[in-house]
This record gives structure tokens, sequence and C-alpha cells, in this order.
């Protein structure tokens, strides 16, 4: 009788329990990234430094908004990494777009354009974190990680000013009467800095003219300008100043 002698672990016991766990972590599959940006040069550096690392990684890559849209159809990625501003779509329109067809998609918008304008305006429209390309490599690799892991991420400030507005108070620095516009009035706001015309505009934005013009004249009264020309010629300053920061 052998009761009180341990049962040794058989060889293939013995070789599980030994297996290290940064061999168990390695074998977890990294999530996948589209990463969608007009810029070539700033989406290779982008790519580069996603695939360095052991648990992300870029699975394709798009140019424009309809280059994105095709690819999502073909592949499943766990998240959508977007500039604000390209050809062909907003950056609002374009959220609305990938979450109309894929709900549960997270998506981190990386941006040049300044959060006090944009980040809010994304976040509602349902991407889950908002990061300007100033921040660097590092925050852009936590804030990668926060989205995946499921939570929101915007700047210290931005969520500071983000629980303010929550509580009633008004943010320092957010008097811009660009904030005033609905996400659509904005889009019709940056065309015309662009120069279209309301057809132009009707066309790309799939409205009647009309409904531009009514646009037109919500976006004159909350900026408080007092004809068509002062509306083109403050939409035409205000792109020249966000182009200078990209």
């Amino acid at each position: 009788m052998n009761k009180g002698k341990p049962k040794s672990k058989s060889p293939a016991r013995q070789a599980k329990a030994h297996v290290p766990v940064k061999s168990l972590l390695s074998s977890t599959p990294r999530k996948k990234i589209l990463v969608v940006d007009d810029h070539p040069m700033t989406r290779a550096g982008v790519v580069q430094l996603i695939n360095k690392q052991s648990d992300i990684e870029v699975c394709q890559e798009a140019g424009n908004p309809s280059e994105a849209m095709q690819s999502l159809s073909k592949i499943h990625p766990d998240l959508v990494m977007t500039d604000m501003t390209m050809p062909g779509r907003s950056g609002v329109e374009f959220i609305k777009d990938i979450l109309a067809l894929y709900p549960s998609l997270s998506i981190l918008v990386v941006s040049m354009h300044d959060e006090v304008i944009y980040a809010e305006r994304a976040i509602r429209a349902g991407a889950r974190g908002y990061i300007m390309k100033e921040a660097g490599g590092e925050k852009l690799l936590a804030a990668i990680r926060r989205v995946l892991s499921g939570q929101v991420y915007v700047s210290d400030e931005m969520s500071q000013r983000i629980l303010d507005a929550m509580s009633g108070q008004t943010p320092r620095g957010s008097s811009s009467p660009i904030k005033k516009l609905s996400d659509r009035e904005f889009e019709v706001l940056q065309l015309i800095g662009h120069g279209k015309s309301t057809r132009e505009i009707a066309g790309q934005l799939h409205l009647s003219p009309k409904t531009v013009d009514v646009h037109r004249a919500h976006i004159k009264e909350k900026l408080e300008l007092k004809d068509s020309t002062s509306l083109v010629r403050h939409a035409v300053r205000w792109i020249e100043t966000e182009d200078q920061q990209t």
C-alpha cells in the first residue's frame, strides 16, 4: 500500500506544467486593425509602429472612405483607425456609415485637427476614441489598446471638457461659434470653404439644393454672418486655418 506516496506526474503533464507564461501569451491571436488615411507616408509610419507590437497588427490599409468600405466587406478587423478629413466623405459621416453596417466595430479617430472642434462630434457619431497625431506613438498605442479593451479614449483635457459639459458647466476655451453648428451644417461649412457651390454640395451630400440653402441660412444665423459673401469668406478663412494645422 502506497497511500502516503504522491503520484508522479506523467511526462505530458510535466511538460504542460512548465510551459512558460511568455509562450502562452505569444500564442494569443493579434488584434487586427484597418488603417484609413489619405496620406501614404503617414499610413506607412503608423503601420510600421503597429506591426512591431506583439498584440496588434494592421490587416489592411485604405486611402479614403470608399476604399475602406470595400475592405470592410471582405475583412473583419477588430478596430478601424481613421483620419477625420479625407476625400469623398467627411469623418463624421464615414463613422456613421461604418456603424450602420457594423454596429459593434470599434473606431478610433487619429487626426491633426483640433480635438476641441472635432473630438466631441466624432464620439457623438459613434467613435470610441479620438487622439491627435501630435500625441506621438506611445500615446497612440495606449489609445488603440484602450479602445480594443472596450473603453473610450480621449485626452485628459478633452475628458474634462466632456465632464464639464455633462455637469452643465461651460469649459474654458470652448466659445468657438463653430461648435454651435450641427454635424450637417459643419459639413456644409467645410465644403463652402473648399469652394463648392450649392449645387455641388447638394450632389456630394445627396441633398436637394433647397436643403443646402436652408443649411446655409442656419450657418449664417449661428455664426452671425450678414450675407452669403460673408459666409464664403468666413468658411474659406476657417479652412485655411485648418489646413495650416495639417
